[in-house]
């Protein structure tokens, strides 16, 4: 018999996909059969599966050590396989020191007992793509194991992930759920837009009134660029994007932008569908204003920031734009065709 006591960062989902991450090796009809059969259990009752797992809840599942070796090969710890992961890790260890690999040092702007609020560096992915991406998500894991905030033993059962997503060259903040109910509360926050994001970006073109743009999104899957257009049609999304003008400098402009709804590359596209793509954006901006930018200022990625958040429950969260920013904004004012062209609002 193997006992599990449901920890405060597992609860909050279903008893079965507990059990699927468990029983890894399983198919779901055997699980199923095993709990009507009461071969697991839930605070020694049969359960269906569908309870939604509380913290101190105590799950037995009552096969033989064989079977349970068979079926949750993830979670067996042998003294060979003890013996694999220590060969392992030093083989890892070894491998970092001969490629001098150097992941960056996680920046924390808010954090509580189920959420940590990041500022993402340019140039490091939300999410791997491919198994060697070292993204923020590993970032988050390995700051909450090496603070003590989590075991790898709890990572066979539960995995803290990103909440929302931002472009591999756009910095700013980025969510993080520590627990399940981190992660339930802030995808509610997300998908009913109560939690209000802000960004900063410096684009090209002299903008001095407020505007609120609404309209049409469509994607190339296969590009992955996406286009916007005045009318709905078939798999376009609804999109709205306000902005406010902070600063121009000549023909550049500091931008705060609303993010109302979040569709992929939304502000990037939107800016530059009304003749005002962002600076350094090699996929929507203007070539000519980019290769300036680079030679006069080495920057190589769009000049767009998550900068701002705003939670349903009044807690606010900041992070200043990069360098870069202030960087381009000195090469912009030099450049502009005024000294008396800046204005500040």
């Amino acid at each position: 018999m193997k006992e599990f006591s449901i920890s405060s960062k597992e609860a909050g989902q279903r008893m079965d996909k507990y059990l699927f991450k468990v029983l890894n090796q399983a198919s779901k009809g055997f699980v199923y059969k095993m709990l009507r059969k009461k071969n697991i259990v839930l605070n020694d009752k049969k359960a269906t599966g569908q309870e939604v797992l509380k913290a101190e809840d105590q799950i037995k599942i009552y096969l033989s050590d064989e079977t349970f070796a068979k079926f949750a090969s993830a979670l067996v710890e042998t003294p060979e396989a003890a013996s694999k992961v220590s060969a392992a890790s030093e083989t890892g260890k070894t491998a970092a020191k001969t490629t001098a690999v150097r992941h960056p040092k996680i920046q924390i702007v808010y954090e509580d007992d189920d959420i940590l609020i990041l500022n993402k560096p340019v140039g490091m992915l939300s999410q791997k793509a491919e198994k060697t991406d070292y993204s923020a998500n590993e970032l988050v894991i390995d700051y909450l194991l090496e603070s003590g905030q989590l075991t790898r033993a709890e990572l066979r059962t539960f995995h803290p992930s990103i909440c929302n997503r931002l472009d591999r060259n756009t910095s700013g903040l980025l969510i993080a759920g520590k627990t399940m109910h981190g992660l339930q509360e802030m995808a509610k926050a997300l998908k009913s837009r109560s939690m209000q994001k802000y960004y900063r970006c410096l684009v090209a073109g002299q903008i001095t009134e407020d505007a609120h743009l609404k309209g049409y999104l469509v994607k190339d899957h296969k590009t992955n660029k996406v286009s916007i257009q005045s009318k709905e049609t078939k798999d376009a999304s609804y999109i709205e994007t306000a902005y406010h003008p902070v600063q121009t400098y000549g023909n550049t402009t500091l931008l705060e932008v609303h993010l109302i709804t979040g569709r992929s590359h939304q502000i990037r596209a939107h800016l530059a569908s009304i003749g005002h793509p962002i600076l350094g954006d090699g996929k929507y901006g203007d070539p000519a204003k980019n290769k300036k930018l680079r030679e006069a200022c080495g920057i190589r990625s769009q000049l767009l920031h998550a900068y701002h958040m705003e939670f349903p429950g009044g807690t606010v969260v900041t992070a200043p734009e990069p360098g870069t920013f202030q960087k381009a904004e000195q090469w912009a004012l030099h450049t502009a065709p005024t000294e008396n062209n800046r204005k500040k609002r």
